[in-house]
């Protein structure tokens, strides 16, 4: 009976605490892109907690293109399996590309948006990953000035709209 009590007496004062750390500041994304800059299907999410760093991801991706620039460059068309999330990002430089005269912007991660350092793994490299490039995904648009909303954006490659979902 005293560890009966015991038992429910701890879990009477660690509940207040994992309710805490329920509401706290952690975040889920979600994005399906049949086709960013014409180059890379991708699909996948995960969570984050920009005020901890915390970031869980990955999905699958596909080339549709071959890619001949950038941090992807070498990556052929019909090559990819998945891809994983590896860094958080406070923010990011990018452009979309293909704009005349294209300022660059900075995406940055809040509620709204993800930027992340991601890996990209071709079969046959085994664990180790064949490409890496910045990446965001985001709820709103995050280049007002481009047709349609740009909400995922890879590094090298541009940006375009996605079904995503961040809260």
């Amino acid at each position: 009976m005293k560890i009966l009590t015991a038992v429910l007496a701890a879990s009477a004062l660690l509940a207040p605490m994992s309710n805490a750390h329920a509401q706290g500041t952690g975040h889920s994304f979600s994005l399906h892109s049949e086709s960013i800059g014409g180059a890379i299907s991708m699909t996948g999410g995960g969570t984050y907690d920009p005020q901890s760093g915390l970031l869980q991801g990955g999905g699958a991706f596909r080339c549709l293109s071959d890619i001949t620039s950038g941090p992807l460059a070498g990556l052929r068309a019909g090559e990819g399996t998945h891809w994983q999330a590896s860094q958080l990002l406070p923010s990011s430089g990018f452009k979309c590309g293909g704009i005349p005269g294209e300022v660059l912007k900075t995406a940055v991660t809040d509620d709204n948006t993800v930027v992340m350092q991601v890996a990209f793994f071709r079969q046959g490299d085994g664990a180790t990953p064949s490409f890496t490039a910045k990446v965001f995904v985001s709820a709103v648009d995050e280049n007002p000035e481009a047709p349609g909303d740009q909400t995922v954006w890879i590094q090298g490659v541009g940006c375009d709209e996605a079904r995503t979902n961040v809260r």
